[in-house]
């Protein structure tokens, strides 16, 4: 029902930004909340941002310190996030996924993900 394509993953320099997208299919835009994951190499998935739906509120893990935007485009059905400022410590798998929000959590519940995007940076 809803396929996530990630891309614009790469090298990134540190104290640089990186960019990465999201292309989705089906209702993705329309009936869930979008969001973002990383993984750094031997960590658990960690919660980037959402956009929650269906007020389009977003919400971003506190310990990025404010480094984190997400915005989307509709006509294009593509999420985007960027984060300035990086780090090695930002080196990870950037995952795309639709779900469902999460009060308790202040993140979300991914039902649907993408295949990921790597991004490294360089120190």
């Amino acid at each position: 029902q809803v396929q996530l394509v990630e891309s614009g993953g790469g090298l990134v320099q540190a104290g640089g930004s990186l960019s990465v997208s999201c292309v989705a299919s089906g209702r993705a835009f329309t009936q869930h909340t979008m969001g973002w994951f990383r993984q750094v190499q031997g960590k658990e998935r960690e919660f980037v941002a959402l956009l929650r739906w269906p007020d389009g509120r977003k919400i971003y893990n506190v310990a990025l310190n404010g480094r984190a935007t997400i915005s989307k485009d509709d006509a294009k059905s593509t999420l985007y996030l960027q984060m300035n400022n990086v780090s090695p410590e930002d080196t990870a798998i950037y995952f795309c996924a639709a779900g469902r929000y999460s009060s308790s959590t202040m993140s979300m519940v991914g039902d649907y993900w993408g295949q990921g995007t790597q991004v490294t940076v360089s120190s």
